[in-house]
């Protein structure tokens, strides 16, 4: 067996061969798994596998996009990577495509447009199959991701539904969760009950507090307008909690 010398640089199919004295075509067939792999002799592609390993060769992702046309890789855009409210769904998001050998490219638009815009050619640039964007409240002009539909490249939202079928959404179900809240404490004994509720340019806040309204309705429980509390539109970043 020669030994591979070429030390510092990346191993080719061609050093495979040439260590392991099979042609470049034979182990083209073996290292990229392809059809006619299976009229390959079981012992001689143990042999080119073990060589290859044994060399340290790693498949050129680039070579594999440009034949395959596919990048194994799905852009994931967050509005504002800080939100706490992104923390789980990034490490959710990263599970599931690891488990699929996907990669993640993750952006962060620091809730700015021009960012986000910026980010999204650069992905679309780098030919993502896919395209996931985390939405927050302080995003206003969300409707540009409607464009997303237009690139023919598939793309889920999260915490933001948008008009029309052409971009998949995850919502949570707000209403649900508002009785619910309220349901708990109600089954507490608590009947002198205080509300914060949210902006109202959040598109979360209208079905809690309509699920808040709806089990007070119910049990004939009164809501003290001097114990509820709206939280206004404006966000300052330089408030300090």
């Amino acid at each position: 067996m020669k030994r591979h010398e070429n030390k510092g640089l990346a191993v080719t199919m061609r050093d495979v061969a040439q260590t392991s004295g099979y042609s470049p075509a034979t182990v083209s067939i073996v290292l990229n798994n392809a059809p006619l792999a299976r009229y390959i002799a079981p012992a001689t592609k143990k042999k080119i596998e073990e060589t290859a390993k044994k060399l340290g060769y790693r498949p050129n992702a680039m070579a594999r996009f440009l034949r395959s046309k596919r990048s194994h890789s799905v852009g994931v855009m967050f509005f504002d990577i800080t939100d706490p409210f992104c923390t789980p769904i990034l490490r959710g998001i990263e599970n599931a495509l690891y488990q699929c050998s996907y990669v993640p490219i993750f952006a962060d638009a620091h809730n700015q447009r021009n960012r986000f815009e910026r980010y999204l050619e650069m992905l679309l640039d780098r030919h993502v199959e896919a395209l996931i964007v985390v939405a927050n409240w302080l995003f206003v002009d969300i409707h540009l991701l409607a464009d997303i539909g237009k690139r023919n490249i598939p793309a889920a939202t999260i915490g933001w539904e948008l008009p029309g079928d052409t971009v998949s959404s995850v919502m949570v179900d707000n209403e649900a969760g508002g009785r619910l809240a309220l349901e708990h404490l109600y089954q507490l004994g608590h009947r002198k009950i205080a509300f914060v509720r949210g902006p109202k340019m959040l598109i979360d806040s209208a079905p809690r507090w309509r699920g808040i309204q709806k089990f007070a309705q119910s049990t004939d429980l009164e809501i003290d307008p001097a114990l509820v509390v709206q939280l206004p539109d404006a966000f300052e970043s330089e408030l300090q909690f």
